[in-house]
């Protein structure tokens, strides 16, 4: 059943062709029955042209409905009625009152139609000789434009519940289309978290491992103990850095589940001990201090705070020169979190560095201050006063309480 109507809705002028061809050969009957002479000729023709009316009356609207005003006009002037074709008229009216697609001028013509043609054709074919008082013939008037009326606010009412359907699907596209949208934003903002903590992870990972490797070379030959503890330390580090590297690579897996079945940590304020001491231990003097009492903090604030000293460490290293050292002072205040990181080293120069005006290859301060601004927070680097480079960081704390 659902098959031949979905056959009957893609082919709707065949299906109105059908109607057209029984109402043609009523029609023809009666008009052989009640004219003669000229005026059956031209009666004809006005039965084929209401027939047509019907068959093409959803393909062309408009057209359909200027040619039964001419055969409406027509009846009037030659005094001929086709009484079982004007069916096409109730057709044409309600078509072009319920398509979304014909002008709205259209469908008052065919209300104009649907209210004054039946008195019109009362006037004109039944006239004084019906010897019907007043009143019948106003009883008899309203009697045949109900119908017409009824079918424009049926076809009127159809036409605004289709456009109101039509409204909401397009509103659904338009949801779908911005989910999507949505979606693909999340992911590229996810794949670019990713590529600072893989930044993050690397550059601080690689800059001790060459220091290191560095220390062991020197001492290579009149230090063998210390040789072995560098490269204890450069083993370390890369396994760490390796393990990090493949948490963050998985996330861009699709479709595949965790082999463990667990998630590792992200990296907050409780690891920076270890982050120093691995510091340390790849000869940068770091004094850590933490004021204020502690309190529970956004795991977001928490791995801002942990990527901004490792940033700023690593930089310390690379850039700050030799006999350099660092401060990092991690301070609780009632609604927020202070992390302030110094060194004493070439301040000026890694600068440069950092905003790429020397190599073009600095992001450093950059990857900084988008992961302070993503927790509403504040962050001001660059020299100090009296050498060195200093990095100030205010986050807030108001969503941990």
């Amino acid at each position: 059943m659902q098959r031949l109507y979905d056959f009957l809705r893609r082919h709707p002028t065949g299906v109105d062709t059908f109607w057209a061809v029984p109402l043609f050969g009523i029609t023809s009957l009666w008009v052989a029955s009640r004219t003669d002479g000229p005026q059956q000729p031209i009666a004809v023709l006005f039965t084929i042209g209401l027939c047509l009316v019907v068959a093409l009356r959803r393909k062309a609207p408009v057209k359909m409905l200027l040619l039964t005003a001419a055969i409406g006009v027509g009846q009037l002037v030659f005094r001929i009625e086709t009484n079982p074709g004007n069916a096409a008229m109730f057709a044409i009216t309600y078509t072009v009152a319920s398509a979304p697609t014909v002008p709205r001028w259209a469908s008052r013509c065919a209300l104009a139609g649907a209210v004054f043609g039946p008195a019109l054709s009362l006037w004109r074919f039944r006239g004084e000789e019906s010897g019907q008082s007043v009143g019948q013939s106003l009883f008899v008037t309203v009697l045949l434009t109900v119908p017409f009326v009824l079918a424009w606010v049926l076809g009127d009412s159809m036409r605004t519940r289709r456009a109101y359907w039509a409204q909401l699907e397009e509103r659904a596209a338009r949801l779908e289309k911005e989910r999507e949208a949505q979606s693909r934003i999340a992911v590229a903002a996810e794949r670019a978290r990713i590529a600072r903590e893989l930044h993050d992870v690397v550059a601080h990972n690689v800059s001790v491992m060459v220091v290191q490797a560095d220390g062991a070379a020197y001492v290579l030959d009149t230090a063998p103990e210390q040789t072995r503890q560098a490269l204890e330390t450069i083993s370390g580090t890369g396994r760490q850095a390796l393990a990090e590297m493949r948490r963050l690579l998985g996330v861009l897996r699709t479709g595949e589940q965790p082999e463990s079945g667990e998630y590792v940590p992200q990296p907050g304020v409780e690891q920076l001990t270890d982050l120093i001491d691995q510091v340390r231990s790849a000869g940068l003097p770091v004094d850590f201090r933490r004021e204020g009492e502690p309190r529970e903090v956004p795991s977001s604030v928490e791995l801002t705070v942990y990527r901004i000293v490792q940033e700023a460490l690593t930089n310390t290293r690379k850039h700050g020169g030799p006999h350099v050292g660092a401060t990092v002072r991690l301070s609780y205040r009632d609604d927020d979190l202070d992390l302030l990181v110094e060194d004493d080293g070439r301040g000026a120069q890694r600068e440069l560095y950092e905003e790429g005006g020397a190599d073009g290859l600095g992001h450093g301060l950059i990857g900084m201050r988008e992961r302070v601004g993503m927790v509403g927070g504040t962050l001001t680097a660059g020299p100090r006063p009296g050498g060195g480079f200093r990095v100030s960081a205010v986050l807030p704390l108001k969503s941990a309480r």
